[in-house]
């Protein structure tokens, strides 16, 4: 990464010296941030719920344009048809669980950051909002390992994941679990790592909208569970990566400063 694109207020002095953002695009109520990977190693992520045809196709091309790939949450079937019919020469991902899809140039190169993403989920409802989180967790350039269906109902489940999961030395765990959100404590528990809990409106009649998962994990007495807001699969997936990363950096760095130190005689 070239050293202006780490200067992190750079964005800042341009609007204070009144220049013109790289995202402003000629459609009202768009102003897009494709410079927020370079600046935080998040990228633009477009939310296709609420936009009007024009808006999303602008949202895309200017992404497209800018940094060579655009990453849309919430995109309804004909959104994602629509999409992928305005933009032919774009390879397109398509993730049905999270509704969310991503297109990218030919030029576009993925970024591989070292760090590793695990996900659990309770039951198999709870897929579609960790697979929004597994694709922008790959997107980031992490390596995820998905296993589903292991709650609480039948804890003997859990075992296997866990350990494959600590042998393949995962940087961090994101819990995907509705009804009572019980998991996410259960794993932090157990795991030496940081563990975010994915709530998801899964489950019956009072708190069945992920109420009653939130306000579980919010009240977990397990350390180091973190909690996202129900069915905020990109918040997680972006936490997630954004902590793996930064411990992939941290590996790369010992290593290298062990390769660096002279020899002893």
């Amino acid at each position: 990464m070239k050293q202006a694109e780490r200067d992190v207020f750079a964005a800042i002095r341009a609007a204070v010296l009144g220049e013109t953002d790289v995202g402003s695009v000629g459609n009202p109520g768009l102003w897009l941030d494709p410079g927020r990977e370079a600046r935080t190693g998040t990228p633009e992520v477009v939310l296709a719920e609420g936009k009007t045809s024009e808006q999303l196709l602008e949202s895309a091309r200017t992404m497209l344009t800018r940094t060579g790939r655009v990453i849309v949450s919430r995109v309804a079937e004909e959104q994602r048809r629509e999409l992928e019919g305005a933009f032919p020469d774009v390879a397109w991902r398509h993730n049905p669980g999270g509704r969310t899809i991503v297109g990218r140039t030919a030029q576009y190169s993925l970024p591989y950051s070292g760090g590793r993403v695990g996900i659990l989920t309770a039951g198999a409802s709870d897929y579609p909002a960790a697979d929004e989180a597994r694709l922008v967790a790959e997107e980031m350039g992490c390596a995820v390992q998905l296993y589903q269906d292991v709650g609480v109902a039948g804890l003997h489940r859990l075992i296997v994941p866990v350990r494959e999961l600590l042998a393949w030395k995962a940087d961090v765990v994101i819990v995907a679990a509705g009804m009572d959100g019980a998991l996410a404590s259960v794993v932090s528990g157990l795991v030496p790592l940081p563990v975010i809990g994915l709530p998801t409106a899964v489950g019956y009649g009072a708190g069945g909208r992920g109420e009653a998962a939130l306000l579980s994990m919010l009240q977990t007495c397990a350390p180091g569970l973190v909690v996202v807001n129900i069915d905020n699969g990109i918040g997680a997936g972006i936490a997630a990566a954004r902590i793996a990363g930064l411990a992939a950096r941290m590996r790369r760095e010992a290593k290298e400063a062990i390769s660096a130190t002279p020899a002893e005689d």
